[in-house]
């Protein structure tokens, strides 16, 4: 992106969708540990389903894994993976008069992949968050190709 094209706008709506992404993530991490000990955010309403989980092997690991432990697994590899997403989206608008403009777009691409995921398989609360910040991206995007 060249001096010329970029503004102070797009910087400040990379920062925002960035930080709400990162504000996701960092929920859902604290949410999974909390779960550790007191099963009762990102678990089943059903307590028998968790039991089922705790009580069947993944069959990919051969039995040295359960469900339970492995969708433990998934929400902390899931946050990280949000985690680093949105550290890069703050990066890149702090950065931005130094980057190239596919950076907005790979950002707002990735973003509405997450979105799409939202909401066809998780709830209002990350939809939304999800939808407002890419938002944000497409914005910065826009005002990019000015």
């Amino acid at each position: 992106m060249n001096p010329k094209t970029s503004s102070p706008l797009i910087a400040i709506l990379l920062t925002l969708g960035g930080a709400l992404f990162g504000v996701l993530g960092a929920l859902h991490a604290i949410y999974t540990l909390l779960d550790l000990r007191n099963p009762r955010r990102l678990v089943p309403a059903d307590p028998s389903v968790a039991h089922a989980m705790a009580n069947s092997a993944v069959r990919l690991s051969g039995g040295a894994t359960d469900m339970w432990r492995a969708w433990i697994g998934f929400n902390f590899s899931h946050s990280l993976g949000v985690l680093l997403f949105a550290a890069l989206a703050i990066w890149a608008g702090v950065r931005i008069r130094m980057l190239p403009v596919g950076i907005v777009a790979v950002l707002t691409l990735i973003g509405s992949f997450d979105l799409a995921l939202a909401l066809r398989y998780w709830f209002r609360a990350p939809a939304i968050g999800i939808a407002i910040g890419t938002s944000c991206f497409a914005a910065a995007w826009v005002r990019s190709l000015r």
